[in-house]
């Protein structure tokens, strides 16, 4: 990708010329969505180049079967795939007769913005027809988060130097597959086509999963500023419906096209009423006008940007990139319904199945948890506590009993739906992110009511895995856990992963620790609870010993825990030897090559250090930091953000600036080459995190808040706020001075470079 294609700008992303070798690129990262649907930045006209057309509907999945060359024990049936949904943006545009494509056409003047502000998207062009005749056009579009179930497109197009015919066919297409289908399959059968005036549905249904969707759109019209009425020419397919509106214009002549689109669908609608209910929004939005609705798309977006805004002065495509980061993060989830979460690509793309992954505790309730109301963070801790027997229930296929649960790497409903074997079998790290996100969300929130009321049975099913999962070595008289895949992917199969070990410890400790808290203070929970899970004392007490004599491989000579067992029986070259021709290796090199390598793909060892750092002094992080940053290639979304927010405290101010561009701008610069596929949504709450716990300093240990802040040189000052227990708070850092300002009244104590203060 070139990297200037993007514009530096604080509140927009920009393009301002077409290239047809980015067009991919930018559907992805000018995507737009609020959380109830989402959708890559297609362009609405025909567009025969290449192209990945994406819709997509939040909890509506399809489970596609299992495609593996060698079937193992254990292995889930399906791979969960979030649904390329019937696509209502379409809007054929022919003029005197010639298809408006722009990759047919001659294209000037292209200029495309997401006004991350505001929340639209606008795209204008000139396009010149191979027989001279020119139009100019101009589309606007978003996804209302006024009435989420809404989208809107104001689409211009004016006569340049013609008279003659211009004919627009807005469409609902169903017709649609997805490209990452592993049997070619439709996914999708089509219900019902129909059409009345100027309106036209499809109801569809997902095979098997048996979701329903009515898609619905409305076309109006306006000539040179004059409403128009006009009825369609109406062409029905089996699964596509299309109006064709035919309009005589002479040279200036402009005529405008709002197309409004409804979508209903059955996780929140009776199926028999989902028709007459996409009427009605469609009704109420079409009532209020494009141009209302665009007011009320502003000021919702005000309201989120008050709170989660990052402001930085100085530095245009650091700002640019913090902004688009917290963006699609609130794009892609609002917290308003615990059946969703948040996907990996989130709305933006099709790979990895758009499914659940441990990102969300591990990187996402952070940000979510300080930039809006608690209750949105809860309702991801309760996603994972209503998906508890199917966590049972996974668990139990692979041979554990008594309750243990084992949360899946990937899922839509609770199931286990990825099928890579040293992922599904031996990633089981996952498991301990569940409860790090408790902890977090407690600790940080101070709602302690969540343990007894949710979370403590989550606890116990964990507990239950890790206890079953540690195995006593008789030669070492300690517990080892063997077979296992750690946050580094590039190592499979291992024995006793330090970060695997390290937070199974924890977990059994927690969980330990609350049970007591749990039967002193909330006694009929505590009851509840037991009759529930039916856990004896002696569980527990094989919980102390695996507690007690959990095995860490460790390594004397350079005074560091080791990723595994045998680590350092690998050659150390650190990255910096590589020959850039050989990056990334996970494009360039053999899995056997990077199986054999030191080269790590992301935080491991680290990772551990950056949730625990208040179990570790100073030197302790730097020996470990010295040690594995050198041989990390970052080739994961999720590594450099953790290493930034390490450099910081490690005073390493330059490393951790470096690492914050890569985490920020990883799409905006597409780092890992691969932006086609859409964006890294959960990792872009590693960016957040990159700014307020690396260069802010923000910690909050044992119900502890505390801020040692720091800012780079290529900086001239920063801000965030945080809204802590009720407490909004402002934080400022320049070279001469750190603020904290209260903006709650509510009076507050909390520690400012070593200094308690209350303000």
């Amino acid at each position: 990708m070139n990297l200037e294609y993007i514009v530096p700008n604080e509140w927009s992303i920009i393009e301002n010329s077409f290239d047809k070798k980015q067009v991919e690129a930018s559907e992805s990262i000018f995507s737009i969505g609020n959380g109830y649907m989402g959708q890559r930045a297609n362009f609405e006209e025909a567009y025969s180049g290449e192209t990945l057309q994406g819709n997509y509907i939040g909890g509506i999945y399809y489970p596609d079967k299992t495609r593996v060359g060698w079937w193992k024990n254990g292995y889930p049936e399906y791979f969960a795939k979030v649904l390329n949904a019937p696509n209502w943006i379409g809007i054929g545009i022919q003029v005197n007769g010639q298809e408006l494509d722009l990759n047919l056409c001659k294209v000037s003047d292209f200029y495309r913005e997401l006004n991350m502000k505001e929340g639209w998207l606008k795209r204008s062009f000139t396009a010149t027809f191979d027989n001279g005749n020119a139009i100019n056009v101009e589309s606007i579009r978003f996804i209302s988060y006024k009435i989420n179930e809404i989208g809107v497109i104001q689409y211009r197009v004016k006569a340049l130097n013609f008279d003659g015919n211009i004919q627009f066919s807005p469409y609902l297409d169903a017709g649609i597959k997805n490209e990452d289908s592993n049997y070619d399959e439709y996914f999708w059968k089509v219900l019902e086509v129909k059409h009345q005036e100027n309106q036209a549905y499809i109801c569809s249904e997902t095979l098997k999963t048996e979701f329903s969707v009515c898609t619905i759109m409305q076309n109006l019209f306006t000539v040179n500023s004059q409403v128009v009425k006009v009825l369609p020419q109406v062409q029905t397919e089996e699964k596509k419906i299309t109006f064709t509106y035919g309009f005589d214009v002479q040279v200036n002549d402009e005529i405008v096209l709002q197309k409004f689109a409804a979508v209903t669908q059955s996780m929140n609608h009776p199926k028999t009423a989902l028709h007459g209910e996409a009427q009605k929004i469609l009704k109420q939005a079409t009532e209020l006008g494009f141009q209302n609705l665009m007011e009320a798309q502003n000021d919702a977006w005000k309201r989120i940007w008050e709170t989660a805004d990052i402001v930085i002065e100085g530095d245009v495509k650091a700002q640019q990139a913090i902004r688009f980061n917290i963006f699609q993060l609130n794009q892609t989830y609002t917290g308003d319904d615990a059946r969703l979460n948040i996907g990996p690509k989130g709305f933006t793309g099709e790979k990895y199945g758009g499914s659940t992954y441990w990102d969300t505790e591990a990187y996402c309730i952070p940000f979510y948890m300080s930039t809006k109301d608690k209750h949105v963070a809860q309702n991801l801790l309760k996603y994972r506590y209503n998906q508890l027997d199917k966590a049972i229930e996974n668990a139990s296929k692979l041979g554990f009993k008594n309750g243990a649960a084992l949360y899946p790497m990937v899922t839509m409903n609770g199931e286990e739906c990825h099928n890579e074997w040293e992922i599904t079998f031996e990633e089981i790290h996952r498991n301990g992110a569940m409860l790090y996100a408790i902890y977090n969300y407690v600790n940080y929130t101070g709602d302690y009511q969540y343990i007894p009321q949710y979370g403590m049975e989550v606890m116990i099913g964990v507990a239950r895995f890790w206890g079953q999962r540690a195995t006593l070595s008789k030669v070492k008289n300690q517990y080892v856990i063997l077979g296992v895949t750690g946050p580094n992917e590039y190592e499979n199969n291992v024995h006793n992963n330090f970060y695997t070990n390290y937070i199974a410890q924890w977990c059994l400790s927690f969980t330990s620790k609350n049970l007591e808290y749990i039967k002193t203070h909330y006694t009929e929970d505590y009851q509840r609870i037991m009759g529930k899970t039916n856990l004896e004392a002696s569980e527990v007490a094989h919980w102390q010993e695996v507690i007690s004599k959990m095995y860490f491989p460790k390594s004397e000579e350079f005074g560091v825990y080791l990723q595994q067992d045998g680590f350092l029986d690998k050659e150390i070259i650190p990255v910096q030897d590589l020959p850039k021709t050989e990056r990334p290796i996970n494009q360039k090199w053999s899995w056997d090559r990077i199986l054999r390598s030191c080269y790590i793909k992301q935080a491991d060892v680290l990772q551990g250090l950056y949730f625990f750092e208040n179990q570790f002094d100073k030197n302790t992080l730097e020996k470990h930091f010295d040690f594995y940053e050198p041989i990390t290639v970052h080739e994961s979304s999720l590594s450099p953000c953790v290493h930034s927010i390490l450099a910081c405290k490690l005073d390493r101010i330059d490393k951790a600036y470096e690492l914050y561009l890569r985490t920020a701008r990883l799409d905006l610069d597409d780092y890992n080459h691969e932006v086609d596929e859409g964006l890294h949504i959960t990792s872009m709450a590693g960016t957040w995190l990159s700014v307020v716990q690396g260069f802010g300093g923000m910690r909050n240990f044992d119900n502890t808040l505390v801020f040692n802040p720091i800012i780079p040189k290529q900086w001239k000052s920063y801000s965030f706020k945080i809204n802590y227990r009720g407490t909004t708070l402002k934080i400022y850092k320049n070279h001469q001075y750190t603020e904290i300002t209260n903006l709650s009244g509510k009076p507050i104590t909390l520690w400012v470079d070593g200094v308690q203060k209350t303000i």
